[in-house]
């Protein structure tokens, strides 16, 4: 293909439009990306290469980018030109300076804090990239491109959107008037091949006997409760535990966007749908909640519990949907609890404080806080037993717990998991369901390295 066949109607523009500013090496790199960007956009004819390999495209897009880097009379290095042209590919076909992130298997957070700022979080650690925009507009585009491709938009009249990508990963967006300081745009990604039991243990978040354990109670039809913080690994430990699910149950899944990646063949997923502009439309978890259990389902897994479905997710638990799972935002198991109340008390509904709490302690049997350590790690710092009612008071009592002991030298904090020495009721639930537990797994003060 020629050079003169890349450009519309085969005109060359051969005037010189571009001298660079005097603002640094950094700033000059982008000027020019920004400028040979704009002329690719307005001069060049893309859609020649419509049809082409990756391999093509790059070639192709490699001379158009030395013919327009002789036009502007520039000199770039060898290194330069390669990052250049990858660079304009990304801006052209991709999501411009953050589409690198999204082929780093490593990295499971992409935070840009307006055009200047771009962070990641790659093994449980943030760290800021050298990586950024152009400017806030430059930044606006790469947000309307990811945010059409979903179907969705966003403006002034509707400065925030939460949007799913096809791979999975979560997008938020937030512009001004909202975002004092600009556009904020943050994406939670997920690993094309979800972790396994296994990994957790190598990653030494828990022990092959707590292992057993969990894996165990979703067996035997426990309903289990994960609590943690934001990153702390609450969906992920959710999606590794219903992997425990048999398969010849039929599993419905709820969410606010969509997470999970459940291997069983027989399972119904079912999202929640925002307002439109004109406010109609709007489908909230309680609403799907509700619509499940019309749907003979076995399990009802909900990705996170954050509302009035709180009241319908307990009643399920309660009334012969055993089994369920469900994730809560919280920094203790009985923080987890005082949630689930205040969620109760959201639907309207004028329960005694008494019932409510009953009503809580007998649906739910187990409560497994995660934690992000300050090195990165995730653990499971507590596996409580939902007892019972002891008077008003919801009775927790712990089976395991991670004692923390310090941090070495290279910041890595130091601590063992240890049994506490309490055979939980649900115990003999699990054995009658045919789980072999060691005698040992509850003795007192056994220290799981």
């Amino acid at each position: 293909m020629a050079i003169k066949d890349l450009f519309n109607n085969n005109k060359i523009d051969t005037t010189p439009q571009y001298q660079p500013g005097q603002n640094g090496k950094d700033g000059f790199f982008y000027e020019i990306k920004h400028k040979i960007h704009s002329r690719f956009v307005e001069e060049a004819n893309l859609s020649a290469l419509d049809g082409m390999g990756a391999d093509e495209v790059k070639r192709q897009i490699g001379k158009i980018v030395d013919y327009f880097l002789s036009e502007e009379r520039v000199l770039l290095n060898e290194e330069e030109k390669t990052s250049l042209i990858i660079e304009i590919l990304d801006e052209l076909t991709g999501l411009g300076p953050i589409e690198p992130f999204f082929k780093d298997p490593s990295i499971s957070d992409i935070l840009c804090n307006t055009y200047r700022n771009i962070y990641v979080e790659r093994r449980g650690m943030l760290e800021k990239t050298n990586a950024r925009f152009i400017d806030n507009a430059h930044l606006m585009n790469i947000i309307d491109r990811i945010i059409s491709r979903v179907g969705r938009r966003i403006d002034e009249s509707s400065p925030m959107v939460d949007a799913r990508l096809a791979d999975g990963s979560r997008v938020n967006a937030i512009i001004p008037p909202l975002a004092l300081d600009g556009p904020v745009l943050s994406i939670r990604r997920f690993s094309v091949n979800p972790l396994m039991m296994d990994d957790l243990v190598n990653y030494k978040s828990l022990t092959p006997d707590i292992a057993t354990l969990l894996a165990g109670s979703v067996k035997a039809k426990l309903n289990v409760m994960i609590s943690g913080g934001t990153g702390s690994g609450k969906t992920t430990l959710l999606n590794i535990l219903s992997g425990f699910i048999p398969g010849n149950e039929r599993i419905v899944t709820i969410e606010d966007s969509a997470e999970l990646q459940l291997q069983q063949e027989h399972v119904v997923r079912l999202e929640t749908r925002p307002a439109s502009i004109e406010g109609t439309g709007l489908v909230t978890q309680r609403d799907l909640v509700k619509n499940s259990l019309r749907m003979r389902p076995d399990r009802i897994i909900i990705g996170e519990v954050r509302g009035s479905e709180a009241f319908d997710m307990l009643q399920a638990m309660n009334t012969g949907h055993e089994g369920s799972l469900t994730t809560i935002h919280a920094n203790s198991p009985r923080d987890s609890l005082t949630r689930l109340e205040s969620m109760i008390l959201m639907t309207g509904v004028n329960l005694p404080e008494q019932a409510m709490r009953f009503m809580i302690s007998s649906a739910l049997d187990m409560i497994v806080q995660v934690s992000r350590l300050t090195d990165g790690t995730r653990k499971i710092t507590s596996i409580s037993e939902v007892v019972g009612m002891e008077g008003d008071i919801i009775t927790l009592q712990d089976i395991f717990v991670f004692e923390k002991k310090g941090i070495d030298p290279q910041g890595r904090v130091l601590g063992h998991f240890r049994a506490t020495g309490i055979r939980p009721k649900f115990a003999e639930k699990l054995e009658v369901a045919g789980i072999d537990l060691a005698e040992d797994l509850f003795f007192a003060h056994k220290i799981y390295e």
